[in-house]
């Protein structure tokens, strides 16, 4: 209904843990490409053609094979309403 929200996970973070799995180097070639593949997929969404009761997980497999898996939220859609229409008064004043 006009209000739009896109929030990012930070995803694979570069830690003491990953280091150990491969040498700082190579991580430091994979991570951009690995923020742009997810970054790609956000940027070419419409908001207005997204579920608003649906989060958008974005996924990596074992094999690096990235993709996006919506799951339903466990809200209850009248008192989401409400909190939306509580939230459009608060705006006007």
């Amino acid at each position: 209904q006009g209000l739009y929200s896109s929030v990012v996970c930070p995803g694979l973070v570069m830690s003491n843990m990953t280091y150990r799995i491969l040498p700082v180097f190579i991580w430091k070639l994979l991570m951009p490409i690995m923020w742009l593949v997810s970054g790609v997929w956000l940027f070419k969404q419409k908001p207005e053609s997204l579920d608003a009761l649906v989060k958008y997980h974005s996924c990596t497999s074992g094999l690096g094979k990235c993709y996006v898996e919506p799951r339903k939220m466990d809200v209850d859609e009248e008192t989401a309403d409400k909190f939306y229409e509580k939230l459009l008064e608060l705006e006007k004043q």
